[in-house]
């Protein structure tokens, strides 16, 4: 049986310049009414540990978690599942640096730009700052990568950085780390203390 995790596949192969036949046929099959386009699989898995945590299934609900590979995509896939291709509803997160890049890609794909939410910095930096590095680096020991993080300060670049700085580039200096942390810690975040952007997001689906 089809699930979104095959509309997401289906997706990403069109994107890449694959056909778009199997993500038409599942889009209807699957009910998929809203596309929810991220920069990347971090950001994803931040946006499913929320909804997990306040009961949501999107999946169930036809809404598409749709990581982009990057914030270049946004016209690229805006155009195949917005407004001027399948027509879904769209939303998302994007950082503040990326802001005007999503505005006009947007703009390239007819597709309207409310309904995105900006990151300060990026989602990383936004948990950091909602948990405080005390805590951040509480959870670093206790996933087992305190070596690793002493080791990271020790170098050169890092030092005189202020913390919250060098716990949002130590997420990032290992392959799956980001994807990890992005779950991790919105897991250890109470109801009052969500970012602002994830929190609307969330609210707005």
């Amino acid at each position: 049986m089809a699930d979104m995790s095959a509309f997401r596949e289906a997706v990403t192969a069109w994107a890449a310049g694959g056909s778009g036949d199997a993500a038409r046929e599942l889009a209807g099959r699957l009910d998929v009414r809203t596309a929810v386009l991220l920069e990347g699989l971090s950001d994803a898995a931040a946006v499913g540990a929320l909804a997990v945590s306040r009961g949501r299934d999107l999946a169930a609900e036809g809404i598409c978690v749709l990581p982009m590979g990057g914030a270049m995509g946004v016209a690229r896939f805006a155009g195949l599942v917005g407004p001027p291709g399948l027509g879904l509803r769209l939303t998302g997160l994007c950082d503040e640096a990326e802001y005007g890049f999503y505005t006009r890609g947007l703009a390239r794909a007819g597709a309207p730009e409310q309904g995105f939410f900006v990151c300060a910095a990026d989602l990383e930096d936004e948990l950091v700052r909602a948990l405080g590095t005390t805590r951040v680096e509480e959870i670093i020991r206790r996933e087992g990568d305190d070596r690793a993080l002493r080791t990271f300060l020790r170098q050169p670049a890092q030092r005189g950085r202020p913390p919250r700085h060098q716990l949002r580039r130590f997420l990032g200096t290992k392959k799956g780390r980001k994807i990890h942390y992005g779950r991790v810690l919105v897991e250890a975040l109470g109801p009052e203390h969500v970012p602002a952007p994830l929190d609307g997001l969330l609210a707005g689906l």
